[in-house]
C-alpha cells in the first residue's frame, strides 16, 4: 500500500534542522552523519525535505500500525541524494486523527535486521 495523500507530505523544517541533520543533537547525531555522507546539509534543509517527499511518493509501506493517536506508516527504499548514491534508508510517517495529511517522524539508514 501507498502512503495516502502522499503527494500532500508535510515535513516540518525543524524535523530537519533540530533532529535530522543536527550533529549537536545527542540523540541524532548519527542520523545527521548519516545523511550529511550523503551531501545533505543543514544550510539546505529542503533538499532532504523534498528526497523524503519522493521518497513517501515512490515507495510502498511495509508496516502500517494504528493506535490512539493515529496511523503510522513505514516504508522503507531508496533515497535520492545529492551525491548521487541511493542509501537504503527506513522513513516512518504519521497520519493523525482527524488529519488527512501524512507527517514526517524519522528517518534513518534501514538495516537489514530492520526487515
Amino acid at each position: 500500500m501507498k502512503l495516502p495523500n502522499r503527494e500532500r507530505a508535510y515535513v516540518a523544517q525543524e524535523k530537519i534542522t533540530l533532529y535530522l541533520l543536527n550533529r549537536d543533537n545527542f540523540d541524532s547525531e548519527s542520523k545527521a552523519n548519516f545523511f550529511s555522507r550523503f551531501g545533505f546539509d543543514i544550510e539546505r534543509w529542503d533538499d532532504l525535505a523534498e528526497a523524503l517527499r519522493i521518497h513517501a511518493r515512490r515507495h510502498e509501506a511495509v508496516s502500517i500500525v494504528e493506535n490512539e493517536r493515529g496511523v503510522r506508516y513505514v516504508l522503507d527504499g531508496e533515497l535520492n541524494t545529492p551525491d548521487g548514491r541511493s542509501p537504503n534508508v527506513r522513513v516512518v510517517w504519521m497520519i493523525d486523527k482527524g488529519r488527512d495529511i501524512p507527517r514526517l517522524i524519522t528517518a534513518y539508514p534501514r538495516r537489514r535486521r530492520d526487515a
